[in-house]
């Protein structure tokens, strides 16, 4: 009767403390910001956007300025063959009557990103609960980036560096190998009476071999790579990952292989104008096409991280529960073991009695209660 007072006490009080872990698992459930938006604090977001992004932005401003607008870097002076027939093409006239003129190229490269990305985070912005947006804090609760424009700000700014890295390497290029165009020859004027051009297998290294004008030579000089196919083509490709990866709802499946598609198409036609005028070379558009690819790629794949939101860490989860052996313990049923005293008692008996053996009665199993209950019940 007392052993078994003694487990229902110890298992009450074992459901007590089952109980009261439970609560306390629940009570630390509710500290996770499960339900919240995306929190994040961030200290040092500002100093870095100052000293840092905007010190490296100008920077490449400056740098492509350079390339561009000033004769900082000479371009290197290749020679050509006489009479070569590759050069030779007709001059196309100023860049600004080309039937795909630089002023529309770059509006095209400017405009159409900006305003799919304005689209894309304006609709998303409306769409997307409050609790799915992510906020960032800067120093204190009141003080927060709003995500619609802290998203905006980051991939129009990384479009607009990658915009400059595409000209610095474009140029760069140029200038390095200095390759001609297919006019050359026609913006060179070369006096071949006077350079002794008796074959069209003789190589001319001089530099005052052309006799046209400077500028238009300097100019005849810069072709590979394309930097007008690089642009366009770093747009397309910029502006497509953000369409494919942003654009998810079931409406978009035809809207976005068209959009897509009109994208492409459109760098494509920059530099099939180019080549078709005379302007370039097949070889100087594909590499303008890599070069514009490739960075555009990089960009969206290991700065941005694919135009998606930063993830935050996931929840610790909960403590496991251990479930505890209570402390009474059901009675056991323990099997009766023969000392060797007892048998020795026995033999004993047999001899005594003739050897007739005498069995005594064998004792019932014997239970046993727990230590536990023992300790606790004395």
């Amino acid at each position: 009767m007392f052993p078994a007072v003694c487990a229902n006490t110890t298992n009450t009080s074992s459901r007590q403390m089952i109980d009261s872990r439970i609560s306390a698992q629940r009570r630390e459930m509710r500290k996770f910001p499960g339900e919240r938006g995306h929190q994040k604090t961030s200290t040092y977001i500002v100093p870095c956007f100052l000293l840092v992004e905007l010190v490296i932005m100008a920077g490449t401003v400056l740098l492509a300025y350079y390339f561009e607008y000033t004769d900082t870097f000479p371009v290197h002076i290749q020679g050509f063959f006489c009479f070569d027939k590759a050069y030779s093409k007709p001059y196309p006239g100023p860049e600004d009557y080309s039937k795909a003129p630089p002023v529309l190229v770059y509006s095209l490269v400017t405009a159409i990103p900006t305003v799919t990305i304005l689209i894309g985070e304006v609709t998303s912005f409306f769409v997307k609960t409050e609790s799915a947006q992510e906020k960032t804090i800067v120093t204190a609760d009141c003080c927060y980036f709003n995500p619609l424009l802290r998203r905006i700000v980051r991939f129009l700014g990384v479009y607009s560096f990658g915009l400059f890295t595409t000209t610095i390497f474009a140029n760069a290029g140029q200038v390095v190998t200095g390759n001609q165009t297919p006019h050359f020859l026609t913006a060179c004027k070369p006096n071949y009476t006077a350079l002794g051009c008796q074959s069209p297998l003789q190589y001319i290294t001089e530099r005052r071999a052309c006799t046209g004008n400077p500028y238009l030579v300097a100019n005849a000089r810069k072709s590979f790579p394309s930097k007008d196919a690089a642009l366009s083509f770093y747009s397309a490709i910029y502006t497509v990952m953000y369409v494919t990866l942003i654009f998810r709802t079931k409406g978009t499946r035809l809207m976005k292989p068209t959009l897509c598609l009109v994208l492409l198409s459109l760098a494509v036609l920059v530099g099939v104008v180019r080549v078709t005028e005379h302007r370039n070379h097949w070889s100087d558009i594909l590499a303008g096409f890599v070069t514009g690819g490739a960075i555009a790629a990089f960009l969206v794949s290991c700065v941005i991280n694919n135009f998606q939101p930063t993830r935050r860490p996931p929840a610790p989860p909960p403590p496991i529960q251990i479930s505890e052996t209570p402390v009474g313990i059901p009675l056991l049923s323990l099997p009766r073991i023969e000392s060797p005293l007892e048998k020795l008692q026995g033999y004993r008996i047999l001899r005594s009695h003739d050897h007739q053996p005498t069995l005594s009665p064998t004792p019932p199993d014997v239970l046993l209660p727990s230590r536990r209950c023992l300790t606790s019940s004395v």
